[in-house]
């Protein structure tokens, strides 16, 4: 979809709100300033015009992969650097959750090591993307109660290892879909432990791991409508800045992929690749990059952005979508729809 005339109106909401909370840390880049950039006026249904964007922890070296836990209302996020799983409430503010979260072993080792895409199930489990282990695992606990044990829930696909699970979307029945890049890899495409030489996008279905595709570069963020019917991929590669979306049959397989955005199209010099991604439940689509949270309807229409200085990398609904947490580089923000 390329746009040719785009009126933009942009809304200052100014500098970002930093809490005075010990638990936050210390910052070690510059707070994001955000603004708001309107081009439908469903834009402004989604996004209160005057609403402010707040910093409500930070101190984490690069934090991924939110999800909100609304019985306990908390968010959880990975640090995917540290190894560890953080929450957030509003009564406590910023607090480890879960470590290790995302590598298991006793062998030192660096890079992208923890967690990435997190995700509750239909029973309420948390289910975690694991860059070290490179595995999809279920949490061994409740939510509530957690403690860093694991099953695995794929590792392998035709006896070989996964490169790096990054991101997941569960299906109502229960089917993960997840992708699986190189970023967790100590030497990225280059490392000698690799076993998969492709990038591919997968679901685990009763147990059974089946894959969906291998021809995207990068596949990252990765997000259901709620019909189930479709399913958006992001590419995070510069070359190819696309989100795709694929249409699921009745045994929940991917066909007739095709580019749902191109960025450089939509936001021409701004446009870049898309990481993370959510869509609400009327099917609008908040996608993480090209300057921000770049929202879509369903159709693929761009609406408008949350602009965020800096690199941002995903988002998750709260409070029953009344709620956009998001993650920039070393903070967490949160804007009230």
């Amino acid at each position: 979809m390329r746009i040719i005339e785009l009126v933009s109106r942009y809304v200052m909401v100014g500098v970002l709100s930093i809490y005075a909370d010990p638990s936050m840390g210390q910052a070690t880049d510059s707070v994001p300033q955000g603004k708001l950039e309107s081009l439908d006026p469903a834009f402004d249904v989604l996004v209160n015009p005057r609403a402010k964007i707040e910093v409500i922890a930070s101190g984490f070296k690069w934090v991924e992969g939110p999800v909100w836990v609304e019985k306990d209302k908390m968010l959880l996020a990975s640090d995917v650097m540290k190894n560890i799983i953080y929450k957030w409430s509003a009564v406590k503010g910023k607090e480890v959750y879960l470590q290790p979260s995302g590598y298991t072993q006793s062998t030192s080792r660096g890079k992208e090591l923890g967690s990435n895409g997190l995700s509750l199930d239909n029973k309420d489990r948390l289910v975690i993307a694991q860059h070290g282990d490179r595995r999809i695992a279920l949490m061994d606990a409740s939510v509530s109660h957690p403690k860093p044990k694991y099953i695995t829930l794929a590792g392998t696909y035709e006896g070989k290892k996964f490169n790096s699970p990054n991101d997941l979307a569960i299906a109502a029945d229960g089917t993960i879909y997840f992708t699986d890049p190189p970023y967790g890899l100590e030497n990225g495409v280059n490392d000698p432990l690799r076993e998969l030489f492709y990038h591919g996008v997968y679901k685990v279905k009763e147990g059974k791991v089946t894959l969906m595709t291998d021809t995207l570069s990068r596949p990252n963020g990765i997000a259901l409508f709620p019909d189930g019917k479709r399913v958006l991929v992001a590419n995070s590669d510069g070359k190819t800045p696309y989100l795709y979306v694929y249409d699921i049959n009745k045994n929940g397989d991917f066909q007739n992929g095709r580019i749902f955005i191109n960025s450089r199209e939509t936001y021409g010099a701004e446009g870049g690749a898309f990481d993370g991604l959510k869509i609400d439940q009327k099917g609008n689509v908040f996608a993480a990059g090209s300057g921000g949270i770049c929202v879509f309807n369903s159709d693929g229409k761009p609406l408008g952005r949350i602009k965020i200085t800096g690199r941002t990398s995903n988002c998750a609904f709260g409070n029953n979508y009344k709620t956009l947490f998001i993650t920039a580089d070393n903070y967490l923000l949160k804007i009230e729809l």
